[in-house]
């Protein structure tokens, strides 16, 4: 039997914990008569599950007869050409295109209609297709993963923005770290962006994780339970410690030494190399702290609580370090601590 877990970043594994009620929100809102909103962001550290939840929502709409869903590459350096392009490339849009008589053969989209002049402006080309799309009545829902600050990104969000103020029934559904959406929300003529939900991933159900690990290694209720407490709900976590059991076939505490690398490699590293020094610091505080208490990590590291709420609020919103309690804080990630001062 092949292996359930998977270490494939953004490839949706056999072995997955559904994240339907948060998926659901956003289905709703979309596909209600009158949305109450056509934009949404998925937030989470790295490693929590944001391109897989991208591409459930967006699977679940192509099923929809009246969704045309279109994933764009936030590199690409021109987006809205891109857009274009995709929408003059599927076959059962053609005939809408020809019946309002867009022709596009100028921009090299392969549609030529015999005595239309061709429109020479990938914005025009485009909001032509979204003025036929919309009056047909089908929705486009535009998927982005990890959407940063990018000029090529500015330059179509704020188009975008205007496609929606025309009432044409576009909607935008991105992933992004809390840092590059924020850089971004406040990004000239992008403030639009802040009325945008935003989605925070949270951690996996730990019953339904101890459940898929009683269920795949045949585990009592209470190995499986602790085995799922390990990972505190990370969804790369659940998914490396699955893989490497199922792999060494060894039972998870003899796999610890493998699961860290396997977590600093691919994630801790990077996440780590992200942080600002003072945020380094504190969350090494956060670690050595004798009782977790804020007033105790303060005192490390001689800060005032002016100061160190803007660390804290930026640690807990980057999904590193979470608050259990009043005047307490842990860390989010599993055997993170490990890992900072494994060379510390």
């Amino acid at each position: 039997m092949k292996n359930p877990f998977s270490l494939s970043f953004g490839k949706e594994p056999a072995s997955l914990i559904s994240r339907e009620y948060q998926s659901n929100e956003i289905i709703d809102s979309f596909t209600d008569e009158n949305p109450a909103y056509q934009v949404c962001v998925i937030t989470g550290v790295r490693g929590a599950g944001k391109t897989v939840a991208l591409t459930t929502i967006a699977n679940r709409l192509r099923r929809e007869p009246q969704w045309v869903v279109v994933d764009l590459n936030p590199e690409a350096s021109d987006l809205i050409h891109m857009l274009a392009a995709e929408l003059s490339n599927r076959k059962e849009l053609l005939q809408l295109f020809r019946d309002a008589k867009i022709n596009l053969s100028f921009l090299g989209f392969g549609l030529e209609i015999d005595g239309e002049p061709p429109i020479t402006d990938d914005t025009v080309a485009l909001r032509r297709m979204l003025e036929k799309l919309t009056e047909s009545g089908k929705r486009i829902l535009v998927t982005i993963d990890e959407a940063s600050s990018t000029p090529q990104f500015r330059v179509f969000a704020s188009q975008f923005q205007i496609f929606m103020r025309e009432n044409l029934q576009v909607f935008l559904l991105m992933t992004g770290l809390y840092e590059n959406i924020s850089e971004l929300q406040d990004s000239k003529n992008l403030t639009f962006l802040y009325r945008a939900p935003k989605l925070k991933l949270r951690p996996l159900n730990l019953t339904l994780v101890a459940r898929k690990y009683r269920e795949t290694f045949n585990l009592p209720d209470s190995e499986a339970t602790a085995m799922a407490r390990m990972t505190k709900g990370y969804p790369f976590a659940f998914q490396a410690l699955g893989y490497l059991c199922w792999t060494r076939k060894l039972p998870w505490q003899d796999v610890l030494t493998d699961f860290d690398v396997c977590m600093e490699e691919n994630v801790y590293e990077k996440i780590w190399s992200e942080l600002s020094e003072t945020d380094q610091r504190t969350v090494r505080a956060i670690c050595t702290a004798k009782d977790q208490k804020v007033e105790s990590i303060r005192a490390e590291l001689h800060m005032d609580s002016n100061n160190f709420n803007v660390y804290r609020k930026r640690l807990i919103r980057r999904g590193i370090v979470s608050c259990p309690r009043r005047g307490y804080l842990e860390l989010s990630l599993p055997r993170f601590a490990e890992f900072v001062f494994q060379d510390y």
